[in-house]
């Protein structure tokens, strides 16, 4: 195992996304400045060995919510919840960002930021444009920070996630590698939350239906969108797009270099490793769907 992951200190495009129940506290709900202060050092140490990074974070809405002061949203009326989800994305964003912007800037290090829908990806000028700025944003030295436009999109609030948009982003700028930091160590058999028998899944090198079957639709948490069904459907898209990626647990964030093969150390081999090399063929609709999906964003 050690030997397969040796490659990936040779990674120069690298997209890595962090949910909102990793970014913050879970005793309060509110956010976590100490994690986030280790994910930009992260980042920044990243850029400073020459390695383009594209950060993709959730919790706009969250820190929203947090923001004006609202605990729960009434989802009787659905038009009502996703105005107000709508309001709090809205606040939460332009907080979000601002907080980014300083922590990176403590290290001298300039950042974008980038909101993304659907229309973004399936026109194709749209998608034409978003490559553009992705790669003179690179060319430059800048980490773009890319969510969900959320304030405008009714539909991505309700069934749109981050590990999709990440794997989907990835596929964009021609990534060679994709970090999902959840609230779980990697992929497992089972839920290990509801079963203590659930094993640990290493290493995945073909994404057949028996491990799809491994996904599951819940979080752990009360914050995100997404489960460990949204992460495999996103490794579909990245590793049928030659991209590697990797699930691992946000709650030491650093393991990001440990991830990236900077680290020698026994416990270094962490996470769940998703190879792109032996992707099989399409067999069912579903494959056909998310393959088609991955060629659009990769223009062939």
């Amino acid at each position: 195992m050690e030997n397969k992951r040796a490659f990936l200190r040779d990674k120069k495009r690298i997209v890595i996304k962090i949910g909102s129940s990793s970014l913050q506290h879970p005793e309060a709900a509110d956010l976590d400045f100490t994690k986030l202060d280790v994910l930009v050092r992260e980042i920044c140490n990243l850029r400073n060995m020459g390695k383009d990074v594209v950060l993709v974070t959730s919790g706009a809405i969250s820190v929203g919510k947090k923001a004006v002061h609202i605990t729960e949203i009434d989802s009787e009326d659905e038009d009502h919840a996703i105005a107000v989800k709508q309001a709090c994305a809205a606040v939460g964003q332009a907080r979000l960002m601002m907080i980014y912007q300083k922590i990176f800037a403590e290290y001298n290090q300039m950042t974008a930021q980038i909101l993304m829908t659907k229309n973004t990806i399936v026109d194709n000028l749209n998608r034409f444009n978003a490559q553009n700025t992705f790669r003179e944003l690179l060319k430059l030295g800048v980490v773009p920070i890319v969510n969900e436009n959320d304030t405008v999109a009714t539909y991505e609030i309700e069934i749109g996630d981050n590990d999709t948009l990440s794997a989907i982003v990835a596929a964009l700028i021609d990534a060679d590698l994709l970090i999902l930091l959840s609230d779980i160590d990697g992929l497992y058999t089972d839920d290990p939350r509801t079963n203590p028998g659930a094993r640990f899944v290493e290493e995945v090198e073909n994404l057949d239906q028996e491990t799809m079957q491994m996904g599951k639709a819940s979080t752990g948490s009360s914050c995100g969108t997404g489960g460990m069904n949204t992460k495999l459907l996103a490794a579909k898209i990245a590793t049928k797009s030659g991209i590697d990626m990797l699930i691992a647990n946000s709650k030491d964030i650093k393991v990001i270099h440990r991830l990236v093969g900077l680290c020698s150390a026994p416990q270094a081999m962490t996470g769940s490793l998703i190879c792109h090399c032996l992707w099989r063929e399409c067999t069912d609709k579903e494959d056909e769907a998310v393959w088609l999906y991955s060629r659009r964003q990769r223009g062939r």
